[in-house]
């Protein structure tokens, strides 16, 4: 895990971490449900976005298979994980959870 990302997870404030790549087209379909959760929530949540193909290591070693796979992280740690495109209430109650 690079210093970088495990500066941006380990913070109070919920990290939603999306792996996509470029040529998925649910990740297409997800990019705009996870602005609306960005708008709607605001500060309460950091989106990151992490493309698989330039970043194999870091989807190596959450093992992610398949794209997109969301992460929420806090303080560090690994609090839920998902495959697949979530509805924007959906995300924010995940997200909201925590």
């Amino acid at each position: 895990m690079t210093d970088s990302f495990k500066n941006i997870i380990n913070t109070s404030t919920p990290v939603l971490v999306d792996f996509y790549a470029d040529w998925c087209d649910p990740c297409k379909a997800l990019a705009p449900v996870l602005k609306e959760v960005k708008s709607e929530m605001g500060d309460e949540v950091k989106i990151v976005k992490i493309d698989v193909d330039k970043n194999q290591n870091l989807a190596n070693q959450f093992q992610v298979r398949g794209v997109p796979t969301m992460m929420v992280f806090k303080d560090g740690k690994q609090l839920w994980r998902q495959s697949g495109v979530l509805s924007k209430n959906d995300l924010i109650r995940k997200i909201k959870s925590y």
